[in-house]
């Protein structure tokens, strides 16, 4: 069977929103970008960078994503983005009057507030724009923003602070926001491609009715807990990551430059091939298995994860170091894509935004929290290399409920 034509609009709006996903991982790396010298400067520890790159930014991201998902599915997205979009850039560019830990933690809650409002909404216009064939790539295409925006966050850090600051990174990545936000408002909202039942209903479903709908799936469905469950422990070693920066500086002799600098070149390069070849390593699985899409993450858990394990083991400025770095670096995101169209397959289609918000609930809560965080906190006491190691052992644990939801079958 031939895949489904898509309209130039679906790319424009693929696009677009990809580059607004870049930036939304521009300003949320910037911590992570900038850490040593906000270390050295404001004498923060590893901990606190992981509390602000971890739950300082994800508990209240996902706390009002959850209702803003409940939001994508009644009301118009592009609007929302917008706001939202305008709401962390203003906040981004706070962040570089900060003079403490509690004065980068405000501005930091509102970031998270304000970037939850993209991705329920974008995965969810995605959802009405793409067929099922292609909504794996597309969805990995939008996920590239992850190691685009973390790469550029890098660069631009290795570029503007050594000149201007660390504070000129906050300023001017908040300034390209603010006029990105008005850009998205000259799109057109997709018509919402909702399944039969509900779209013979005159209105939107109403907050109970999406809670109980999203309940009764998951209740019917237990590969959906099980596929959260794993995305969470992947998430895990992807938030650790984030600390890379730190410990190339103090651990393995790089100056903050060209530390930076590397980290974002490698993270642009491999992130991208990790998603797109992820993206669509899913979507082939999907046209010759059922559940092709949940199936495909075993294979990618097996591979990524021996090779981080390696990488945070190696010597540095050794072609294997680098070789490692660059494999690790795409799988971070790589499974992204057949995630979230598993999710999306899985739940029910007028529960699509809800159900993107409360798998980014799960998997940010219980992993990409947890990781910088507790991450920080080895590296304070035993040193990040040992808080790295332990990271992709949880990483591998991903296995285990991947392997039950390919055993479940949902109940009648």
């Amino acid at each position: 069977m031939r895949d489904a034509p898509v309209s130039a609009g679906a790319w424009r709006l693929l696009a677009f929103l990809t580059a607004v996903n870049v930036l939304n991982f521009v300003d949320r790396t910037l911590i992570a970008s900038l850490a040593p010298l906000l270390i050295a400067e404001l004498g923060l520890t590893r901990t606190q960078i992981g509390l602000l790159a971890g739950y300082g930014f994800i508990f209240f991201y996902t706390l009002i994503g959850l209702f803003l998902g409940f939001a994508a599915d009644r009301w118009r997205r592009i609007p929302l983005v917008a706001a939202g979009l305008a709401l962390w850039s203003g906040m981004t560019a706070l962040s570089g009057l900060a003079r403490s830990f509690v004065q980068l933690a405000v501005p930091r809650i509102f970031v998270g507030v304000g970037e939850a409002t993209l991705t329920p909404a974008a995965l969810s216009m995605l959802g009405d724009v793409f067929p099922a064939s292609r909504l794996a790539m597309a969805t990995g295409v939008y996920y590239t923003g992850i190691p685009l925006g973390a790469g550029a966050s890098f660069i631009a850090a290795s570029y503007l602070a050594p000149r201007f600051g660390w504070k000129a990174c906050f300023f001017v990545l908040g300034a390209i926001g603010l006029v990105a936000s008005g850009a998205l408002l000259l799109f057109r909202e997709p018509t919402r491609n909702d399944s039969p039942e509900a779209a013979v209903r005159a209105d939107r479903p109403g907050f109970r009715r999406l809670i109980q709908d999203w309940i009764r799936a998951l209740a019917r469905n237990p590969r959906l807990v099980l596929a959260m469950l794993g995305g969470a422990l992947l998430c895990y070693g992807a938030g650790s990551a984030l600390h890379i920066v730190t410990w190339l500086v103090q651990e393995r002799g790089y100056t903050f430059q060209r530390a930076t600098l590397l980290a974002g070149v490698i993270g642009i390069g491999a992130g991208l091939l990790g998603n797109v070849a992820g993206g669509a390593f899913g979507d082939w699985n999907a046209r010759r298995r059922q559940n092709g899409h949940l199936w495909s993450l075993i294979p990618m858990t097996l591979f990524f994860a021996p090779i981080g394990m390696v990488f945070y083991s190696l010597p540095p400025r050794t072609p294997l170091f680098y070789l490692c770095w660059f494999i690790t670096s795409a799988g971070i995101s790589a499974w992204y894509g057949p995630l979230f169209a598993a999710i999306q397959e899985l739940a029910p289609a007028h529960t699509r935004a809800t159900s993107v918000a409360f798998t980014l609930l799960v998997i940010n809560l219980l992993g990409v929290g947890p990781g910088p965080l507790i991450t920080g906190i080895i590296g304070d006491t035993r040193g990040l290399s040992a808080g790295l190691l332990l990271s992709v052992g949880v990483v591998a644990l991903a296995l285990v409920p991947f392997g039950f939801a390919l055993r479940e079958r949902p109940s009648s």
